[in-house]
């Protein structure tokens, strides 16, 4: 709380104003205060330098069994020691952490008491080590707090040059497109006009459009499911340390102590840290090792960040932190974020 009257904390010594009838301060005059919460202070979090994601599977990886996921962290560990000596470069004492990403939310296979011991199994195996994990349901909902629509209402539509306003923005309709969509006619008006159609175009085009409109969410029985690739990019928000809930930050990794783990999803947090001595969670930038099915919903992550607006405080905190350490660091979120591609499914 403040003081209404000369804005200091509760409970230190204001300066004293000229007393008088009805002046605040004066003998008999009940003092006044009101709450900060009307202003929430952004709170800051610890930073990593590379956030590295070892791993977003679906559960038809799991369901494969442990050789799969041995062969995925096969593939990664290169990707991951190199990624390390390429840290060094910048930084003395690189922070590096390390996650990995579980399906919960468009599917529940096994348990988590089944499941997680299984990829930790490989992980080590192939000499790797997962510091945090996390259920992919905590980037629509986490700790009771709607994670993925709280980024929904900091979508700001990119209006295409010569666009009228027309369109819907993206929040109604639950797509987000990167430029122009296509403009054609239809009914009678298509049959008299033919060559009324109009190709898309992408709004930061180079000479040639590569036009993409991303699917945010579909809504079923009065019941939204949101999409990958938009629950994707809440997950890199939360990587890059952006994601505030009223100041606070959102998705905090608890601890987790060597006990068995739950039966059921919902009784494990939404993230969790399992190595103690970890770097933090979150990082100035991020890096995702991934199979190559993924490029066409990391594109959509793209497009989805370069039309968000995060929180500004958060966005200058880094920005603060990163000029204290030396670091440049983009302006520009998506290009905060990078990503290691494999062969195979």
């Amino acid at each position: 709380m403040t003081d209404a009257a000369t804005g200091a904390p509760a409970g230190t010594s204001p300066a004293v104003p000229p007393a008088g009838p009805g002046t605040p301060g004066a003998p008999g005059t009940p003092r006044v205060y009101r709450e900060t919460a009307a202003q929430p202070r952004t709170q800051a979090v610890p930073l990593a330098h590379v956030s590295l994601e070892l791993g977003h599977l679906y559960m038809e990886d799991f369901e494969a069994g442990p050789e799969r996921l041995a062969e995925h962290f096969a593939q990664v560990k290169p990707w991951a020691e190199a990624l390390h000596t390429a840290a060094a470069v910048g930084a003395r004492r690189p922070r590096v952490s390390t996650c990995f990403l579980i399906d919960d939310y468009f599917t529940r296979f096994s348990s988590p008491a089944e499941l997680v011991p299984m990829v930790l199994a490989q992980a080590e195996k192939a000499g790797l080590t997962i510091d945090y994990l996390a259920r992919e349901s905590a980037c629509a909902v986490a700790d009771g707090i709607a994670t993925a629509e709280a980024v929904e209402g900091r979508l700001v539509d990119s209006p295409p040059p010569g666009s009228d306003g027309s369109r819907p923005p993206a929040r109604e309709t639950g797509w987000l497109a990167n430029g122009q969509r296509s403009a054609g006619t239809t009914g009678r008006e298509a049959m008299a006009h033919v060559t009324g159609w109009q190709p898309p175009r992408e709004t930061a085009a180079r000479r040639h459009s590569v036009f993409l409109d991303v699917e945010l969410w579909d809504e079923r029985d009065g019941v939204r499911t949101w999409s990958c690739p938009f629950l994707a990019a809440v997950w890199q928000l939360a990587r890059l340390g952006l994601l505030r809930h009223l100041g606070e930050p959102v998705l905090r990794p608890a601890p987790w102590a060597d006990e068995p783990f739950p039966r059921e999803w919902a009784d494990l947090p939404p993230l969790i840290r399992l190595n103690p001595a970890a770097a933090p969670f979150s990082a100035y930038r991020t890096c995702s090792v991934l199979p190559s099915r993924f490029v066409p919903v990391e594109h959509a992550v793209r497009v989805l960040l370069d039309q968000v607006e995060a929180d500004p405080e958060a966005l200058r905190q880094t920005a603060l932190r990163a000029a204290g350490e030396g670091l440049a660091v983009p302006d520009e979120i998506a290009d905060r974020i990078s990503y290691v591609f494999y062969w195979g499914t």
